[in-house]
């Protein structure tokens, strides 16, 4: 009778069943994996041959079949070692019973031992939404694990372990951990808003794109602030829901960048890959798709610095992301879809001396290398661009004051989260957490606009020649400005600060 064993698949954030098919046939003794293994798999033969008889049990001496089913998906990687090796030794009677409702996850070392996983806890979360009852996994995987909720979840260092547990019923280990209790308000920064001197203005657009999610680009002068701002920004962001935390820490567990022993990422990321990264490194890709910069930015802050050095090729391919928040890569066999729902925080030049319109010092460059600088940054990609802010060099008063009387970021942070709340509670049935997410259609239903507005906007978009998108983007900034002012309703004053901070002064 053939021997099947329960395991997962993970492709992108998707968990697939797999059944670890194994059967003993009359045949010179060897190991034959079928079900669209990779290479790992392949290896896996000599894995289990030296793990089962270093764990003291022979091995059979005749042909091992393993099938991996369903057979036309494609595995990856060495976590079906123990679904595999639990099968071949139920089938040879050293497992009593077949285990019934239960999934096997995890590497095995030549000694028997069960190494750590990338990808455990998208993979129990995967497998509960399957109906699977309990789970098997590495003990080091098992801090990870212990946050999902209505399953059970148990840790073995070794096969033996494993063997004892399902012959005798001993136990194994088991942790259950509370998100909230990771998950810390008040955290400290490296750099805080009051030890910020001046900018008043940036601050301010800061303040607004943590509130409502919005996109940010800083210009200015070489030593203006843009990268203290950027540094500060963290600090000022809303701290992580249960169910942020949970979708962040999946994403980083497939990406093989969780750390076991801190197992759960408790505040929003920020990425700030250098301008030589290429187009799959910020999107993501490879053979088996892996999450790029803009995915592990989810839920947080994707800085460029000097962003006009970023290859043309790669800034671009951030435009339907910023507008989709999320990012579909296609293969030939499949396509991955992971979340992209980040703040883009850029920072760039004037030009390419970088004093273009600075108080000291004279800009050196031409009209034709200013224009071929600025045109980096193409039209379609700046207008998805929600607030762009001038940093102007500080004054020799405002560097030498020491006063510091200038907000801290907890302060700040406090106002963030209340107008946070207040588009959690708006948009409960929205599918939406923030402002930035608004649509056209829930544009029309949650931006009402008075007569007096709707003039103020009409102005504006023949004085401005608004785009479509910059029309829905000046409504976007200005119900957050009227959320952090705790109004009901866009006053003609949330217009007129969401007009300069699209960079339209004079209004």
């Amino acid at each position: 009778m053939v021997v099947k064993i329960l395991s997962a698949a993970t492709i992108g954030l998707d968990v697939f069943r797999i059944e670890v098919e194994v059967d003993i046939t009359n045949s010179l003794p060897q190991i034959s994996i079928i079900g669209l293994g990779d290479t790992a798999i392949s290896e896996a033969k000599e894995r289990l041959k030296l793990a089962i008889k270093n764990s003291g049990h022979a091995f059979p001496q005749t042909k091992v079949v393993i099938n991996l089913a369903p057979a036309d998906l494609k595995k990856e990687g060495a976590a079906y070692d123990l679904a595999m090796a639990t099968g071949i030794l139920t089938k040879e009677g050293i497992i009593k019973e077949e285990p019934k409702d239960t999934a096997f996850i995890g590497e095995l070392s030549l000694d028997g031992t069960i190494k750590p996983i990338y990808g455990v806890l998208p993979i129990v979360f995967g497998l509960k939404n399957l109906g699977i009852k309990k789970v098997i996994i590495p003990y080091e995987n098992l801090k990870e694990a212990s946050f999902a909720d209505n399953i059970e979840i148990l840790g073995a260092k070794n096969l033996n372990e494993i063997i004892t547990h399902l012959n005798d019923n001993a136990p194994l280990d088991t942790i259950k951990q509370e998100i909230n209790d990771f998950i810390n308000c008040d955290k400290e920064y490296p750099v805080d808003f009051k030890h910020i001197k001046g900018q008043k203005f940036a601050k301010r657009a800061l303040e607004i794109a943590a509130a409502g999610a919005h996109n940010l680009l800083m210009q200015g002068s070489p030593g203006s602030g843009k990268t203290l701002l950027a540094k500060a920004f963290p600090s000022i962001l809303p701290p992580l829901s249960k169910e942020e935390a949970i979708e962040i820490t999946k994403i980083y567990s497939i990406a093989g960048l969780l750390d076991h022993s801190n197992p759960l990422i408790d505040k929003r990321p920020i990425r700030a890959p250098h301008h030589s990264a290429s187009s799959v490194g910020i999107i993501g890709g490879g053979s088996n798709p892996k999450p790029g910069e803009i995915t592990l930015a989810h839920r947080g802050v994707l800085f460029l610095d000097e962003m006009p050095e970023f290859p043309r090729t790669v800034l671009e391919v951030l435009r339907q992301p910023l507008e989709d928040r999320e990012v579909t890569i296609s293969r030939a066999q499949m396509s991955i879809k992971y979340p992209a729902n980040f703040i883009l925080l850029g920072a760039m030049n004037p030009c390419p001396c970088g004093f273009l319109g600075d108080k000291r010092n004279v800009c050196k460059c031409s009209d034709f290398q200013i224009n071929r600088y600025r045109a980096r940054l193409s039209g379609p990609l700046l207008d998805r661009i929600d607030i762009h802010v001038d940093v102007p060099r500080l004054e020799d008063d405002e560097l030498l004051d020491d006063t510091n009387t200038g907000e801290t970021s907890s302060e700040i942070r406090k106002r963030v989260a209340e107008a946070r709340k207040i588009q959690l509670e708006r948009y409960k049935n929205e599918g939406i957490y923030t402002n930035s997410e608004l649509n056209p259609k829930l544009i029309k239903k949650y931006c009402k606009l008075t007569a007096e507005v709707k003039d103020l906007l009409k102005n504006a978009a023949k004085s401005f020649n608004l785009s479509a998108r910059g029309y829905d983007r000046i409504l976007k900034i200005s119900r957050t400005i009227a959320d952090l002012d705790k109004k009901p309703d866009i006053e003609p004053k949330h217009i007129a600060q969401a007009l300069q901070f699209r960079g339209y002064a004079g209004v």
